[in-house]
């Protein structure tokens, strides 16, 4: 359910090392700009890669544009990008990285439980940047805190999977 959270924008210290302040800021400028969107991410999260709508059993075999404008659909995209607010929020402060690494392992062991692939974590990762660099202030300064944070998000969400 909380796939999208996957990639739970986590700015925590894994492979690359924690953001620097103005990464989290930049991060946290952008996520601000779109935030409040969270049908139109989970719909072209969807959109792009069906194989993520498969992954819940509420929108399986549903057609998107069907459901899109639904109170299942907006409910749980909401879900969804609280969860990653929440996650953006606390990656601003390194005092909030433990309480970030745990939100971002429980995601992936949570998202193992049900089947979710790297390949999928990665797919979901490349629509959000798509969404995120077409809808928000995006310039390579952007783009390089967004893959900083999500490079760290995914080691830990991909640690999870292996175990």
């Amino acid at each position: 359910m909380k796939f999208f959270a996957v990639l739970a924008f986590c700015v925590v210290g894994a492979i690359a090392g924690p953001l620097s302040s103005d990464e989290a800021a930049l991060v946290k400028s952008s996520w601000d700009q779109v935030k409040h969107n969270e049908v139109d991410i989970l719909y072209a999260v969807f959109k792009a890669y069906p194989d993520i709508q498969a992954k819940f059993p509420q929108f399986v075999g549903k057609d998107l544009d069907s459901i899109k404008d639904g109170r299942e659909f907006a409910t749980h995209a909401t879900r969804i990008v609280s969860f990653l607010s929440e996650v953006v929020t606390l990656s601003g402060n390194e005092s909030n990285l433990a309480a970030v690494h745990t939100l971002v392992t429980k995601l992936g062991k949570d998202h193992k439980a049900r089947g979710v692939t790297k390949s999928q974590f990665t797919n979901f990762r490349t629509a959000l940047v798509s969404y995120l660099s077409s809808h928000v202030s995006w310039g390579e300064n952007v783009a390089a805190a967004w893959n900083h944070a999500l490079d760290n998000t995914m080691a830990i969400a991909f640690k999870q999977l292996d175990d």
